[in-house]
């Protein structure tokens, strides 16, 4: 494993931002969630609008759930109650605002008694705002979610029900979508786990059968999931995952490829800066989860290339921009989720690999955030800031792809990479 001395400027500099990272976390983004997106009939709301309106009758998105589930669960684990000492709740009662546990708790009787399907197994991709089954495909990067969500609960606070909805979720995705033959797995089913003609995970996707972000969230999950549960066939596919990684998804400039037909070959040359950044601490961290020194010092190769090849869209003062496509040219919006995984990137490259310009880069990012993505006034982070400068207010505020996960987990992965340094 890839080490550096520190020094104590360089550590004095990363607890701050460490520091800072925590006030967001307990004083803004979670008191958000807990405070306005719980919805006194159960569950949670669907969707608050970029200018703050709630809608009450939006669809809830088994992400949105997923991702709140992990991220309070997380929470729990590393902060706790927030006074520091028990809440004198039991897990299963309402949450009072400030506690972390009752609210994953409730996406995870969200996510096993309404998104799970009882019949086929794996998870809704949505459901009416009463609750009921609206979408009912089976999206794999979904199903990814809520495994990663349920692992970290388990994690968090041995939830024996969190771990065995994890392990059910695992292995339907492994019966249904694991190509046995080329390789990775397809992208999404019908609810009987038949083949859709639509296997897109958003409107802006392309319509293939492999892509890389659902292999990245697989790979995510799969992490989470080998922490606690120590199973053969898991840490044989989170080696493939890597695997995978290493000889389809990272070009040959570090860049990731996006999207794939079933024998892995990619007709797009479309670059993701926030995916790559993104993927260049996942994957280090599965390889170091995994605990094998072979593979570890094959990925500690890759890391460096993939965040050299992100950096390409960073901007220092002005943050991480969020794509390339061919022909097109770049979009130099700074969304909101690429911001925050900017940060863990470059922070992983001088916590493990001795990189002092990581760190510098990680608090230029961060102050970027803090003076444009932030919503001081209402709570949260914008979805972006155009390329022209001018604030994202039409994006979700909360919603479907709006969650706490990004920039809740970014907070938390600077937190607990600063307890022991």
């Amino acid at each position: 494993m890839a080490t550096s001395q520190k020094t104590p400027a360089e550590i004095f500099a990363a607890k701050a931002l460490a520091s800072q990272a925590k006030k967001e976390l307990t004083g803004n983004i979670l008191p958000y969630w807990s405070g306005k997106m719980l919805n006194p009939s159960g569950g949670f709301y669907g969707r608050i609008t970029g200018t703050e309106e709630l809608d009450a009758s939006a669809p809830l998105g088994a992400i949105m759930n997923a991702r709140l589930l992990w991220t309070f669960a997380s929470a729990h684990r590393l902060l706790g109650s927030p006074s520091g000492t028990e809440c004198g709740k039991t897990p299963e009662t309402e949450c009072c605002g400030d506690d972390y546990l009752p609210v994953a708790m409730r996406a995870k009787r969200e996510i096993i008694d309404r998104f799970y399907d009882t019949c086929y197994g794996g998870i809704y991709w949505s459901l009416d705002a009463c609750g009921k089954p609206l979408d009912t495909k089976k999206q794999i990067y979904a199903i990814a979610f809520a495994i990663y969500g349920l692992s970290e609960l388990y994690r968090a606070c041995g939830d024996e029900e969190a771990l065995e909805y994890a392990i059910k979720l695992f292995r339907s995705i492994e019966e249904h979508s694991f190509d046995s033959e080329r390789d990775g797995y397809f992208e999404a089913f019908t609810r009987e786990w038949q083949p859709i003609e639509d296997m897109r995970l958003s409107d802006k996707d392309a319509n293939e059968s492999k892509t890389m972000n659902t292999h990245l969230h697989v790979l995510e999950a799969y992490t989470c999931l080998y922490r606690i549960w120590k199973d053969k066939l898991l840490e044989e596919r989170l080696r493939g995952l890597i695997c995978i990684f290493e000889k389809h998804i990272i070009g040959s400039d570090g860049h990731l490829k996006l999207f794939f037909d079933n024998d892995w070959r990619c007709g797009y040359d479309i670059v993701s800066y926030g995916h790559d950044i993104e993927a260049s601490w996942l994957l280090h961290e599965a390889a170091l989860v995994l605990g094998d020194a072979e593979v570890l010092r094959s990925v500690e190769t890759m890391v460096p290339k993939i965040a050299e090849a992100a950096h390409e869209g960073f901007t220092q003062e002005d943050g991480m921009i969020y794509e390339m496509q061919n022909g097109h040219g770049a979009d130099g919006a700074r969304h909101w989720w690429v911001q925050a995984e900017t940060v863990v990137g470059y922070f992983n490259l001088w916590e493990h690999f001795g990189n002092q310009e990581g760190l510098e880069n990680a608090i230029m990012c961060w102050e970027f955030i803090k003076a444009h993505i932030i919503d001081r006034e209402n709570g949260e982070w914008f979805w972006s800031l155009r390329s022209d400068g001018t604030v994202n207010r039409e994006d979700d505020k909360a919603g479907f792809w709006k969650c706490p996960y990004h920039n809740g987990r970014m907070c938390m992965e600077l937190i607990e990479r600063t307890k022991n340094i």
